[in-house]
């Protein structure tokens, strides 16, 4: 993807001057899977644009137990990799490269100069944010009311889907970290899974077998 696909219909709502500084100043760069893009204490340095790839967007609490919050794919906007151009304040996220990425790397002073003088890119960035907290809010629904036999068949279904596979190359301990709970909880809950024959549980891998069956006991989740 370009860089002027990633504001869609709002890239001809810019000037031509803002046009070249976005395009003069992104850089266009790869990670590796697993590294670790943006940790809780990095400044804020860049927001990404992503053309190839996923990344994950997680926090850890003082235990060091992780949970995911999103993820993101081709086309998205990470903001809050410079959270700090929105409220000054930078939050304590995590951003991974959860494959092989490529993305654009976009200087945080000069997103912030154009959102501060353009409407539309200040809309564009609300609504972003918006879709962002949404997802949160859904997690923080996730955590405190839905059984954890239900998260993990959504997220099992989830991860289908964003992989275009059922064959997840996943750990217990990954998925663990990615819902915000214990690994024994999440051996528990796969074997129970695999009892129900909904899955099919080897090294490192988990063979979806009845997506149908999962996507009901995921629910709303």
């Amino acid at each position: 993807m370009e860089l002027r696909e990633f504001f869609g219909d709002i890239w001809g709502k810019l000037s031509k001057e803002e046009q070249t500084l976005f395009l003069e100043s992104a850089r266009l760069v790869s990670y590796e899977r697993g590294t670790v893009l943006k940790n809780s204490t990095d400044q804020c340095e860049a927001l990404y644009a992503v053309t190839r790839g996923i990344l994950r967007v997680y926090m850890i609490s003082e235990e060091g137990r992780e949970v995911t919050l999103y993820q993101l794919k081709e086309g998205d906007f990470c903001l809050f990799s410079a959270s700090c151009i929105l409220s000054r304040i930078p939050f304590p996220l995590l951003v991974e490269a959860q494959t092989d990425v490529t993305l654009y790397r976009i200087p945080a002073q000069v997103y912030q100069s154009v959102l501060q003088t353009n409407i539309a890119v200040s809309n564009f960035t609300s609504g972003i944010m918006s879709n962002r907290l949404a997802d949160i809010l859904w997690l923080v629904d996730q955590i405190l009311f839905k059984r954890m036999d239900s998260r993990l068949a959504a997220f099992l279904c989830s991860q289908s889907e964003l992989y275009h596979t059922d064959t997840l190359t996943l750990t217990h301990e990954q998925i663990a970290a990615h819902l915000g709970t214990a690994r024994e909880v999440v051996s528990r809950m796969l074997k129970y899974l695999q009892s129900e024959q909904m899955i099919v549980l080897s090294r490192k891998e988990i063979r979806l077998t009845d997506k149908e069956s999962l996507s009901l006991l995921a629910g709303d989740a």
